[in-house]
C-alpha cells in the first residue's frame, strides 16, 4: 500500500493507494476521504466521465448529479455531489454507512439549507401519516403520489376540486376542467391553474359581452335578434335551405336570359327514367341535387305546392317558422324580392354569430355564465392557488430529500467505480458497468459490458488486445433485446464462432438468450498458444487430405465415365481404345520422392539408436528442442500480446473516459473466465459408455512418426541452426543432413 501526502492550505492530507493490475489507485475509506477528494489530483483519478445510461447503477441518482442534462458524468459534477451531501449532513462518514435510510438526526440543521431540509423531511412523514417518524427511507418515495395526495397544499400551483370545502367553488372547478382541460397535480389528480382560472374567467366575460351586444344592442345600430328569442332557430332553419333556394331563383333567372336553358336546367327526361326502377317512396339521393322547383323565367317560388319532394318538409319548415313570422300568414309564394328581404333581415343576426366569442363557455349557458361571473370563485380561487404557491420552496426541498437519500445509498458506490475501479478489483461484486454472465463454450465469462452499437464498439475495443465476442441476447417475454461485449479471458478460441448460442445471467439473475454475432481475435491464453501451432498444421493436413481425396474421387468418376461411353461406341476407325498409360515420368518422380523420405526416415531411426549408445540423456533435449522450436514463437507473440490486454478502450467504446490503462493481466484473467472443473470431491468413473474404436496403427507408432517428420521439417528449413541446437539435430539425422548439402 502506498501514500500520497498532497498540500491542503497549511496542512497535508495522506492518502492511501492500492495497486491492482499493475495500477496505482486511491482507496476511499473514511469521511475525510471525501470531504479531501477535491485535493486529489485529477490524473490519479481512473475514469474522467462516464454515460448516465447503460450501467448497473441507478439511473435516478445518475441524473441527479447529472446537473447539466447531457447525459454524462463528469469529475466536477462528482466534486460538486460530493461537496452537497457532506455539507449537509453532521459527519462525512455518514455517507460511507451507505444504505437507503436517514435519520433525522444525522442532517445538520446548521448548514446552508439544513434546516429547511428538515423541514422538507418532516413534511414527507406528516404527508405520509408517520409524523412522530425519526427517520426516512427512499422507499418512502417509491410512490411520489403518496407525498402529496394527503396535503392540501403541494407548491405546485395547481387547485384540486377537492382544495376547497365549498360546494359552489368545487363546481366552478369542474366547469374549468370541462371547459379548458387540466393541469396534472403533483399527486396524479387533475385540477386547475392560475392561467387557467384566468383564461375561463376572461370567456365567461367575452361570451357575457357578446351576448349583451344581441340583449341591448347599442343605439343606432340594427336589431340582431329581429324575431325575438325565436330568431336563432329561424336563422338555423335559413342556413339550412338557403343555398337550394339561392340556386333556384338563379336558374329563373338564366332562363329570363335565355328560354332555351330551361329544359337541360330543368334535367332531361333521360334522368328521370333512369331513377324510375327505384323505389319512390323515400325518394333516391338524386332527387336531393334537382332543382327546388321547376325553372320558368322570373318565376316566383311557391311554398307550398309544385316542389321538389325530397325538399318538401324542410321548405315547410322554412314557411311556418320563418315566412309566416316576417310576411304574415298568409304569405305562400315567395318570390326572388321578398327572398332578398328576407336575408336582409337576418344580416345583423348573421354578423353577430360570425363575431362570437367565448365559445369555449358557450355550453354553460348565458344564465350559468353570468351567475359564475357574478360570483366570488374568481377571488376564492386565486387566494387558494396563492396559499399552495407559498409552500413551493418547502415543497421543492422535497426533491431534495430524496436527492439526499440517494447520494446516501449510492454516492460511494460510485466513486469506487469511477475514482478508482476498487470494486472491480475486491470480486466479492460486480462493477457499475458489468451487465452480468456469459455462460458459453464451458465457461462463464463475468466481464460483460452493454454495447449500442457493435460496428462502433468495435475498432475502439480492439486496441484492448482482448478476445470479445459480441452477442445478441433477448428474452422471449416482456420482449427485449440488447447487445453485450463478453471478454473471453481464459481457455482458447476453438469453438467460438459466429452463432454459437449461450445463456447470459444479467445483474437481477434474469436468464436471456446469447448468440454470438461478431468477435475480435485475439490470444487468449499460453496454454491455448502452445497448441496453436499444432491445431493449425492438424487443419492444414486435414485440408490437403480432403482436396486430395475430393480430387481422387472427381478424377475417379470422370474415368469411370470416359470407360463407360468408350465401352458403348468403337472409335472411327472400328478397334477398341487403347488402355490408359501411366507416363514414366511420373513413375520415375514418386520413386524418388518415396525413395527420399525411406532413407530420410531410416537415417533418422539409425541416429536415434546411435544417439541412444553414445549419449542417450541428449534424446530428450532433442524433444525439448522440437517443442521449443514449433511452440515458443506463438507463446512468445501470446505472452506479450496478453501483456497489453487493457480494460480502458473496451469501457471507451461504450462511452466511458478512462484516465490510465485498466490492465486485464493472466491473473485476473483467470479470475474474470472462469473454466469448467470437475470438483475435487466429486466420485468421477474414468470408464467411458462410448469409448472410441481401438485404432488399427498403435498411437505411438503415430507419435514417433510426426515428431520424425517434424524433425526432419526443422532442420530442412533451417530453424534448428537458427536457434543454436543445429549440432546436436546433425548427431540424429546427419545422413539426411548430408544429403541435403549435396
Amino acid at each position: 500500500m502506498a501514500t500520497s501526502v498532497l498540500e491542503n492550505g497549511k496542512s497535508k492530507y495522506v492518502w492511501k493507494f492500492f495497486r491492482a493490475g499493475g495500477l496505482d489507485q486511491v482507496k476511499i475509506e473514511s469521511g475525510a476521504d471525501l470531504l479531501a477528494l477535491e485535493k486529489l489530483d485529477q490524473k490519479l483519478w481512473v475514469a474522467l466521465s462516464c454515460p448516465t445510461r447503460g450501467l448497473e447503477f441507478d439511473s435516478k441518482t445518475l441524473d441527479a448529479i447529472d446537473t447539466d442534462k447531457d447525459g454524462r458524468i463528469r469529475v466536477p459534477e462528482v466534486l460538486a455531489a460530493v461537496r452537497w451531501a457532506t455539507g449537509v449532513l453532521k459527519s462525512a462518514d455518514e455517507l460511507m454507512k451507505g444504505g437507503d435510510v436517514i435519520d433525522l438526526q444525522s442532517i445538520n440543521e446548521q448548514a446552508e439549507g439544513g434546516k429547511r431540509l428538515v423541514d422538507a423531511v418532516r413534511l414527507v412523514l406528516t404527508n405520509l401519516g408517520k409524523p412522530d417518524a425519526t427517520s426516512i427511507s427512499l422507499a418512502d418515495f417509491s410512490d411520489p403520489a403518496r407525498i402529496y395526495a394527503k396535503a392540501q397544499f403541494n407548491g405546485d400551483g395547481v387547485v384540486l376540486a377537492e382544495s376547497t370545502m365549498e360546494p359552489e367553488i368545487k363546481q366552478v372547478v369542474v366547469e374549468i376542467i370541462a371547459a379548458l382541460g387540466g393541469v396534472p397535480d403533483r399527486s396524479g389528480v387533475i385540477g386547475v391553474s392560475q392561467a387557467k382560472v384566468d383564461q375561463f374567467f376572461s370567456e365567461l366575460q367575452a361570451y357575457s359581452d357578446w351576448w349583451g351586444k344581441a340583449l341591448n344592442p347599442p343605439e343606432g345600430t340594427a336589431v340582431v335578434l329581429t324575431l325575438g328569442p325565436a330568431t336563432l332557430p329561424a336563422w338555423d332553419i335559413v342556413k339550412a335551405v338557403r343555398a337550394k333556394i339561392d340556386d333556384y331563383f338563379a336558374r329563373c333567372r338564366v332562363v329570363a336570359f335565355d328560354p332555351r336553358a330551361a329544359n337541360p336546367l330543368n334535367r332531361a327526361e333521360a334522368e328521370f327514367i333512369a331513377m324510375s326502377s327505384k323505389s319512390m317512396a323515400t325518394y333516391c339521393d338524386e332527387f336531393v341535387s334537382f332543382p327546388l322547383a321547376r325553372i320558368e323565367a322570373s318565376r316566383p317560388l311557391s311554398l307550398i305546392s309544385g316542389l321538389n319532394p325530397a325538399w318538401s318538409n324542410a321548405i315547410e319548415r322554412f314557411r311556418i317558422d320563418v315566412v309566416v313570422p316576417v310576411f304574415g300568414e298568409d304569405k305562400t309564394v315567395l318570390s326572388e324580392a321578398d327572398w332578398v328581404a328576407l336575408l336582409q333581415r337576418f344580416a345583423a343576426c348573421e354578423a353577430w354569430l360570425a363575431a362570437k366569442q367565448g365559445a369555449i363557455v358557450e355550453k354553460l349557458g348565458l344564465s350559468r355564465v353570468r351567475q359564475i361571473l357574478a360570483g366570488k370563485s374568481r377571488d376564492v380561487l386565486s387566494k387558494t392557488i396563492a396559499l399552495d404557491m407559498s409552500v413551493a420552496p418547502a415543497m421543492a426541498e422535497i426533491a431534495n430529500v430524496e436527492k439526499l437519500l440517494r447520494y446516501h445509498r449510492d454516492l460511494v458506490r460510485l466513486l469506487n467505480n469511477f475514482v478508482s475501479f476498487s470494486h472491480f478489483y475486491a470480486l466479492d461484486g460486480k462493477a457499475i458497468f458489468q451487465a452480468g454472465t456469459l455462460y458459453m463454450d464451458g465457461r462463464a465469462c463475468h466481464l460483460c459490458v452493454k454495447v449500442l452499437d457493435a460496428a462502433a464498439h468495435a475498432p475502439v475495443a480492439d486496441l484492448g488486445k482482448t478476445y470479445l465476442a459480441y452477442c445478441e441476447v433477448s428474452r422471449p417475454a416482456p420482449s427485449e433485446k440488447m447487445v453485450i461485449a463478453a471478454a473471453f479471458t481464459g481457455g482458447d478460441s476453438d469453438q467460438l464462432r459466429v452463432g454459437r448460442n449461450g445463456v447470459f445471467y444479467d445483474c437481477l439473475g434474469r436468464d436471456w438468450d446469447a448468440k454470438v454475432i461478431k468477435t475480435i481475435e485475439h490470444p487468449i491464453s499460453i496454454r491455448q498458444a502452445f497448441w496453436s501451432p499444432y491445431k493449425r498444421m492438424a487443419r492444414m493436413f486435414n485440408e490437403q487430405i480432403e482436396k486430395f481425396a475430393s480430387s481422387r474421387d472427381q478424377a475417379v468418376m470422370e474415368k469411370a465415365s470416359t470407360s463407360i461411353e468408350s465401352t458403348t461406341k468403337l472409335p472411327a476407325t472400328g478397334k477398341p481404345p487403347e488402355k490408359g498409360k501411366i507416363d514414366t515420368g511420373t513413375l520415375a518422380a514418386i520413386g524418388i520422392i518415396m525413395a527420399g523420405l525411406a532413407s530420410a526416415a531410416s537415417n533418422v531411426f539409425a541416429g536415434f539408436l546411435k544417439l541412444a549408445e553414445s549419449a542417450w540423456w541428449k534424446i530428450p533435449l532433442v524433444f525439448v528442442g522440437i517443442i521449443l522450436a514449433i511452440s515458443g514463437p506463438s507463446m512468445v507473440i501470446a505472452w506479450l500480446k496478453l501483456r497489453k490486454r487493457d480494460l480502458g478502450p473496451i469501457l471507451d467504446g461504450c462511452g466511458w473516459a478512462i484516465n490510465g490503462r485498466v490492465k486485464l493481466n493472466m491473473a485476473l484473467g483467470r479470475v474474470l473466465t472462469e473454466l469448467a472443473v470437475v470438483p475435487g470431491t466429486a466420485i468421477r468413473s474414468l470408464e467411458d459408455l462410448y469409448p472410441e474404436d481401438p485404432p488399427k496403427v498403435p498411437r505411438l507408432v503415430w507419435i514417433v512418426g510426426a515428431m520424425i517428420a517434424i524433425v526432419i521439417i526443422l532442420e530442412v528449413s533451417g530453424i534448428f541452426a537458427f536457434l543454436g541446437i543445429d549440432e546436436l539435430t546433425r548427431s540424429v539425422v546427419g545422413h539426411f543432413v548430408h544429403l541435403e548439402a549435396r
